[in-house]
């Protein structure tokens, strides 16, 4: 049985990408610690250098672009994390996936019910 057709614009989280995304993926879950956190905020290229990131990766962590980091194999499980450090929250993702500002991505949800 498989997943039915592909959403357009949906990165799937294939083994290529767990392996493209191993050392973000591995940052972001240092981030259960708040001394890890804190050391990120204090030094974020020290911290990302200690994890091995590639140049695509700091790009996207510079940027705070959680959609490029998903693009460069990260797991938004992981990647929860990341955007906590700076208070984004999933409606925050979900307002830069849809490409709407945070207020019209908020109404946009309340009109659907959710």
């Amino acid at each position: 049985m498989g997943f039915g057709a592909p959403i357009p614009g949906t990165p799937v989280f294939t083994g290529d990408a767990a392996a493209r995304g191993y050392a973000l993926n591995k940052m972001c879950f240092s981030f259960n610690s708040k001394e890890n956190r804190d050391a990120f905020l204090a030094d974020e290229d020290a911290y990302c250098a200690k994890y091995g990131l590639s140049a695509e990766h700091r790009e996207a962590i510079k940027s705070r672009n959680v959609l490029q980091l998903i693009a460069a194999g990260g797991n938004v499980y992981y990647l929860a994390k990341f955007a906590g450090i700076f208070g984004l929250s999933v409606q925050d993702i979900g307002a830069q996936q849809t490409g709407m500002s945070l207020d019209a991505f908020k109404a946009h949800l309340a009109a659907q019910g959710a």
